[in-house]
């Protein structure tokens, strides 16, 4: 009990860098006491106490601002970092070194009895107002970015982000441990997390530039062969992009075939 006390403590300390002292820890870290609470209620659960069990986990919540079912099972080294609002279903399975920050739910989306609950592995961050629904996996080492809602499992090293939430490419061996070591992975999010629906919408932009000069290029092709087509492709800079979606615009594009059209008359003309 003293070493596990001791290990809490410590890893606070390795991860907030507004932690001075065990003491201060200890009178002003409600994650810290909803963690302590909660492995008492355990065994009473396991014991088949459940009442008091749930007795207990209610008081839990009122004291600390954080809801954990006596039922949930938690490894190592949990920190609860802020808590307020955290959620923790009856069947959720929490590994060694994990993070939550505040408003966290890692709740079920099923009525049936059973594992309903998610599964984190070991060195998971899961970041502030992130939902993780349903009996899913979260890899070892992975992560789940602020605000995330996440219904399929993810991956070993990998971050998840969005809403349905969208993963990124894996990470390298051990690169979110060495991250957790050493400057700490905050809210899941880091900067060099790549987006992969906005990885998909820049191959889609350099694609038209791509297929705009391309159009150019025959046009070009086709005029010094005399051969005169009665259209303007118009290209990405001739559209704007709104709330409403994409716009070409078409009277810009006939006054710019009118231009053309006078500027041909003008060179026939004797």
């Amino acid at each position: 009990m003293i070493k596990t006390i001791k290990e809490d403590i410590q890893n606070i300390k390795k991860f907030d860098p507004a932690a001075r002292t065990s003491l201060e820890i200890l009178l002003s870290y409600p994650g810290l006491w909803a963690v302590w609470i909660h492995r008492v209620a355990h065994k009473l659960w396991n014991c088949k106490i459940k009442t008091i069990a749930r007795w207990i986990s209610t008081w839990n919540r009122f004291l600390t601002g954080i809801e954990i079912h006596p039922g949930a099972q938690i490894g190592r080294c949990l920190f609860i970092d802020h808590g307020m609002g955290v959620v923790i279903g009856e069947t959720a399975i929490i590994g060694d070194n994990c993070t939550l920050y505040h408003s966290v739910t890692l709740g079920g989306t099923s009525l049936e009895k059973g594992k309903r609950h998610p599964t984190l592995g070991k060195n998971v961050i899961v970041g502030a107002g992130a939902k993780v629904l349903g009996p899913i996996t979260l890899g070892d080492n992975s992560s789940v970015g602020a605000n995330s809602v996440v219904i399929k499992s993810v991956p070993e090293n990998v971050t998840a982000v969005g809403i349905p939430a969208r993963f990124s490419k894996p990470d390298k061996p051990n690169v979110k441990k060495e991250i957790a070591d050493k400057l700490f992975n905050a809210y899941g999010m880091s900067n060099d997390i790549e987006d992969p629906e906005a990885n998909a919408i820049n191959l889609l932009l350099n694609h038209i530039e791509k297929l705009d000069k391309a159009l150019c290029q025959m046009q070009t092709e086709l005029k010094s062969q005399n051969i005169h087509l009665n259209i303007h492709w118009p290209t990405i800079q001739d559209c704007s992009f709104d709330e409403e979606g994409l716009h070409i615009h078409e009277a810009d594009i006939t006054k710019t075939t009118k231009e053309n059209d006078e500027a041909k008359e003008n060179k026939i003309a004797p």
